[in-house]
């Protein structure tokens, strides 16, 4: 089909529709209605997630810790990725400003100045005019104002009205993703940590190992194999405090990192071991029927969504006449005194029309690639409900699972501890030697690393639960951003 034929039925619709050319956006209510939030809830070991309450935009302060609300706090207010996003957000307002100025009448004042001379050979002097050389004085006004009768330019406004929350719902995904990452790492901090002091003391224990074994061997009761071993399980040990160490260095230069500072310069503030903060007694996470608008990365999928909407109708506004109104105003005269003479006066006034009769395929093929990329858009928005829905439910199964498992190295760790308290009392009582005694005081030790490491889990399965329910980020913030 030609473009002229297109032009003339894209007409004919409109005028019998009596409206602006392009699809409207239809926003949807519940992107995420069929989501439950209690899916991974079995056996109550689910009991601290409060369903109902709202998410608290400062998750990280339900685990009672002041130093990672400060790193928090301070990482929202530095992070150089979220300075960029801030920035992107001034380039929308922009170019927002930008595109609204489309709509209004443009005014302009100009003045200018001019010696010039005709030829003498040319047609002007062989009709009259004077070839000897003349000043030229101009000054005046001219508006210029492009009527947007088809919707084109409303549509472009509206698409970068799009575009621009687009680019705010951009920066609380960085928001929820910062707060989560900052709150992971500090608790994997503190439960490396735990797990240093306890390689600290394994290592103390292995060293005393070694000292009685050696003992043993010179009053000719252990052997030579029993020594290499007892030497080989220390150096196994001593590797593990340094690989724990290297671990806590790795994790305080990151969260120097996201709070944008050099390596190194938490490592006095973080040092100190410090016990992975515990678990909250209720863990709030919203309704289901919230989910969609908690979540950044949803609303930002629907706003390029319906950027792409509306860029079909200004594909569309193409394929219509141009009307534009001009008019100027002005004067003009040879003689510069001659200017403020009623009769130095000139202006022009009318309307323009421009109408695209052959574009070779242009037009149309811009039009194709719009409804294509409001497909492309379309389909991420789906792909990003799912992959929240996803999330939700991953993030559910495992803070109760993690819960669980703490559970059972609890009851173990508690078990292996009644019995170490038997062979020190065995010990005390002389029925079993010391090397049987600090033997049972490392398989408390190793119970005990389990332990702490399933607690740091869990904590860490809770940030992954807020990070996935859109935790980190508040909606009066996201008004005065859009301001």
């Amino acid at each position: 089909m030609k473009e002229t034929e297109i032009l003339f039925i894209h007409a004919l619709a409109f005028l019998l529709a009596g409206c602006a050319v392009g699809p409207n956006f239809q926003r949807t209510e519940n992107a995420l209605g069929d989501v439950r939030l209690d899916a991974a809830d079995t056996a109550g070991h689910a009991s601290r997630i409060s369903r109902g309450e709202k998410v608290p935009n400062a998750w990280w302060a339900l685990l009672g810790d002041p130093l990672l609300d400060s790193l928090e706090a301070r990482a929202h207010e530095a992070n150089l990725d979220l300075q960029s996003a801030y920035a992107r957000i001034d380039q929308s307002r922009a170019s927002l400003g930008i595109v609204a100025a489309e709509l209004l009448p443009a005014l302009s004042a100009h003045a200018s100045y001019s010696r010039q001379a005709l030829s003498a050979h040319g047609p002007m002097v062989a009709l009259g005019a004077p070839s000897f050389a003349q000043n030229l004085w101009q000054t005046g006004l001219a508006a210029l104002w492009e009527l947007d009768l088809w919707g084109g330019n409303r549509r472009l406004r509206e698409m970068a009205v799009a575009r621009g929350l687009s680019k705010v719902y951009e920066k609380e995904v960085l928001h929820v993703a910062l707060s989560a990452e900052v709150a992971k790492a500090y608790i994997l901090l503190r439960g490396m940590q735990s797990q240093l002091d306890i390689a600290r003391t394994n290592e103390r224990i292995a060293k005393e190992f070694v000292s009685l074994v050696e003992t043993r061997r010179t009053n000719g009761v252990a052997t030579r194999y029993e020594s290499a071993l007892a030497k080989s399980d220390l150096e196994q040990v001593s590797a593990l405090v340094v690989g724990y160490a290297h671990q806590c260095k790795l994790l305080m230069n990151g969260l120097a990192s996201l709070l944008a500072q050099a390596p190194g310069s938490l490592d006095a503030e973080l040092g100190e071991h410090r016990e992975v903060p515990a678990l909250p007694p209720k863990a709030p996470v919203g309704l289901a029927s919230e989910l969609a608008r908690r979540r950044p990365d949803i609303r930002r999928a629907e706003e390029n969504l319906h950027a792409a909407t509306a860029s079909i109708g200004v594909a569309q506004a193409n394929f219509y006449p141009s009307i534009t109104l001009t008019g100027a105003l002005g004067l003009q005269a040879f003689d510069r005194r001659d200017l403020g003479f009623w009769d130095s006066r000139w202006f022009a006034v009318g309307p323009s029309v421009s109408l695209p009769l052959f574009q070779g395929g242009r037009l149309v093929h811009e039009l194709e690639l719009k409804k294509a990329e409001q497909i492309e858009a379309a389909l991420l928005y789906r792909k990003t409900v799912l992959t929240a829905w996803h999330e939700v439910d991953n993030a559910l199964r495992l803070f109760t699972d993690e819960q669980k498992r703490t559970e059972r190295l609890r009851l173990s760790f508690e078990e292996s501890e009644r019995a170490f308290a038997k062979l020190e009392r065995s010990h005390r009582e002389g029925e079993i030697a010391y090397l049987e005694l600090l033997t049972g005081q490392r398989n408390v030790l190793a119970q005990r690393s389990s332990l702490h490491a399933a607690r740091t889990q869990s904590v860490a399965a809770l940030v992954a639960l807020y990070k996935a329910v859109g935790g980190g980020w508040d909606d009066e913030r996201l008004i005065r951003d859009s301001d």
